[in-house]
């Protein structure tokens, strides 16, 4: 995201930075450090926490926006984002769209160069089961011939290892965004992630995830807990957001029972089933989570 960021200025009548109150945290960290050179950040304000609000969004991005960051899939909701419509408004008003992929890479299938976002961003950790410290970055070809990034490094020179002093001589895309060395450990670890989710295809992943999400949904509205994630499968992607009484507690306590989930403040219990998860374990990890909300007793 800074390296994109850093591929324009925000001193002109196009400055405006427009995403929703639903975004990642460390994307509004960083568009917020770019007021100091110029940029004005607008927030779309989401009506129920789960869901963008389409047209509230749409209605933000004008002539006056530079750049629109999209999360494909929210962190907190799972909601699946309208992104055709988000991409389709941005270019008429002649704006460019970063797609942050990280909760859907490897569970929702993408198309990007069909939907002709500008740019793309995402990490190895979840889905592609590679591990922290490899992340990817997409950006068109027509684009990446002509930006110039000012977050760079000793690796997006033409020769690097000429070690030339000055401005810096872009090499091609896309070493162009490259930074310093390399994080070659972090790289192979996330290889072996990325060869088992393109072997199974990610159709195959997204099919069974549904199915399991479905089988969760259905287990907590059974059990008269509140989901905080889209019904219908179009609107969803790969976790369910379930939330009970006291749910920071309860999530420490699935996750000492040994069912591994995740807590999100003002939203609940996420539970994200991959394609190597059973039927039987949501069934355990529900049966367990009702026993922790009836007063802790074993289930």
């Amino acid at each position: 995201m800074a390296i994109i960021a850093s591929c324009h200025t925000f001193d002109g009548p196009r400055n405006r930075i427009v995403l929703t109150d639903l975004e990642f945290p460390s994307n509004m960290y960083l568009f917020e450090g770019f007021r100091r050179y110029g940029a004005e950040i607008v927030y779309v304000k989401s009506p129920d926490a789960i869901r963008t609000d389409l047209e509230a969004l749409l209605d933000a991005i004008d002539e006056r926006t530079l750049l629109v960051p999209v999360s494909y899939v929210l962190f907190k909701s799972a909601y699946l984002q309208k992104v055709e419509a988000i991409v389709e408004k941005a270019h008429r008003v002649g704006a460019q769209v970063i797609l942050d992929v990280y909760q859907a890479a490897g569970t929702v299938p993408l198309e990007i160069e069909r939907l002709g976002a500008e740019f793309a961003v995402g990490g190895s950790v979840k889905w592609l089961c590679g591990g922290p410290g490899a992340g990817y970055l997409y950006v068109r070809d027509d684009v990446a011939a002509r930006v110039r990034p000012g977050f760079v490094g000793w690796a997006a020179h033409a020769q690097p290892f000429e070690f030339m002093t000055g401005a810096i001589e872009y090499a091609n895309n896309p070493e162009r965004f490259q930074s310093g060395t390399p994080n070659v450990p972090s790289l192979y670890s996330a290889r072996a992630g990325y060869e088992i989710v393109a072997e199974i295809g990610v159709p195959a992943i997204r099919e069974k995830s549904l199915r399991l999400t479905r089988r969760l949904m259905d287990l907590a509205r059974e059990a008269g807990f509140r989901i905080n994630t889209p019904e219908e499968d179009a609107e969803r992607g790969g976790a369910v957001i379930i939330d009970v009484p006291d749910a920071k507690h309860a999530a420490d306590e699935l996750i000492r029972r040994e069912v591994i989930v995740d807590y999100r403040p003002g939203a609940g219990i996420r539970m994200a089933p991959h394609f190597y998860n059973t039927a039987e374990e949501i069934d355990h990890a529900m049966a367990v989570l009702r026993g922790i909300v009836d007063r802790g007793v074993r289930p």
